[in-house]
């Protein structure tokens, strides 16, 4: 007989699906069917939905945004081809974690917008207008690789912050390395990270009749850049990535004439992940000078260390009898509402540590234990 978990995940595993991993960028028709399908499991618990206008909905077990309630969920949207239990689970399982807890318990299970960033290229985007991480005006401005803004993609102008009184949040994620040995684990912290563009300018020409000694060509440039951030990272203990490019004019006969790469930078602490970016940024533009080449660095987002709530930890940890306290590198908005809201995070096994990826998998027992954990958890704040 197939668990609850089991059960629940397989009405929402097909949405989005595709022959190489998902496909959920914020507002769109798959991420918009996942959200008729969190309104359709809120009636089911007749719990009222709201939603923030930032995007964010909420599924409200009492009264909406009242004093005390304690806050649950996570994202429906994914990387471009990611796995499925990013975000997703978090959701799954807060709404299994509701039907474990007796009535007059006030909680929320929420769906943030645009957490990975993946379409309109700020992580959190959602937790952060509801913050106030982030200024409305920015946020509506921001447009997708289509052209389409935030804005005409949310049908209005974003909202941005509001006052929180929760008492309490815990985000339930999948585990996205190979620190678990057992089935659920608490977060410590989430390292410092960003994301900073790079522009590299040169000259378009004709790749067959343009002699080598006469480009100046930015692929060139680039490809330097990449190299040099990964040097740079291994020789920090840091993690530097360029996994994303777009290429103007974009021809097979043609000589670029610029090259745009995005930079993920993450470290340990925020005077290791400062130093990694002016290393790197040097690098880069050391190498412009001599190819000839323009380039610039804009920073997209930046997010300092979070230390989630010490205390917090250790009672939710002890709650779970003893489950292992360990740090991580990815972002999450339960990040964004640390410095608002007293946070913790429970994290599910991962076998392979793979993520962001097709790969990326959890066992139907780890993720029933999972359930259970975050039951526990909102029994004891609520």
């Amino acid at each position: 007989m197939s668990s609850a978990f089991a059960s629940l995940w397989a009405e929402i595993a097909p949405i989005g699906l595709t022959d190489n991993g998902y496909l959920r960028f914020a507002l769109t028709e798959p991420e918009r069917v996942l959200r008729d399908w969190f309104r359709n499991q809120a009636d089911r618990r007749d719990m009222t939905v709201t939603e923030d206008g930032n995007g964010n909905l909420f599924a409200w077990r009492g009264e909406p945004w009242a004093d005390g309630v304690v806050l649950t969920g996570s994202h429906f949207d994914s990387v471009p081809h990611g796995g499925g239990y990013d975000g997703p689970l978090g959701i799954v399982s807060a709404f299994l974690a509701v039907d474990r807890l007796p009535a007059g318990r006030n909680v929320a299970v929420a769906a943030f917008c645009e957490e990975e960033g993946g379409r309109f290229g700020v992580p959190c985007l959602g937790s952060r207008l509801l913050t106030g991480a982030i200024d409305p005006s920015h946020a509506a401005r921001l447009c997708d690789r289509d052209g389409v803004s935030f804005e005409e993609a949310l049908g209005y102008r974003p909202a941005g912050p509001r006052r929180l009184r929760f008492k309490a949040a815990v985000e339930l994620h999948i585990e996205q390395g190979r620190a678990l040995d057992v089935p659920v684990g608490v977060a410590s912290a989430i390292w410092p990270h960003g994301r900073w563009r790079f522009d590299f300018r040169g000259d378009a020409d004709h790749a067959g009749t343009t002699r080598m000694a006469d480009r100046r060509d930015p692929m060139l440039t680039y490809a330097y850049t990449v190299l040099a951030a990964n040097k740079e990272a291994r020789l920090a203990g840091a993690h530097a990535t360029i996994g994303r490019v777009a290429v103007e004019p974009n021809a097979t006969n043609a000589i670029p004439s610029l090259v745009r790469g995005w930079l993920d930078a993450r470290a340990a602490d925020e005077s290791t992940l400062e130093t990694l970016v002016e290393a790197i940024v040097k690098r880069a533009t050391d190498r412009a000078g001599r190819d000839g080449i323009a380039v610039s660095v804009e920073p997209e987002s930046v997010t300092a260390e979070v230390a989630f709530d010490t205390a917090l930890a250790s009672r939710v940890s002890e709650l779970l009898e003893d489950a292992p306290i360990l740090p991580t590198g990815a972002g999450h908005d339960a990040g964004v509402l640390s410095a608002h809201v007293p946070t913790a995070m429970l994290f599910v096994r991962n076998p392979t540590g793979v993520s962001h990826s097709p790969a990326e998998h959890a066992t139907d027992d780890d993720c029933e234990a999972g359930v259970e954990a975050l039951a526990t958890v909102l029994l004891e704040l609520t």
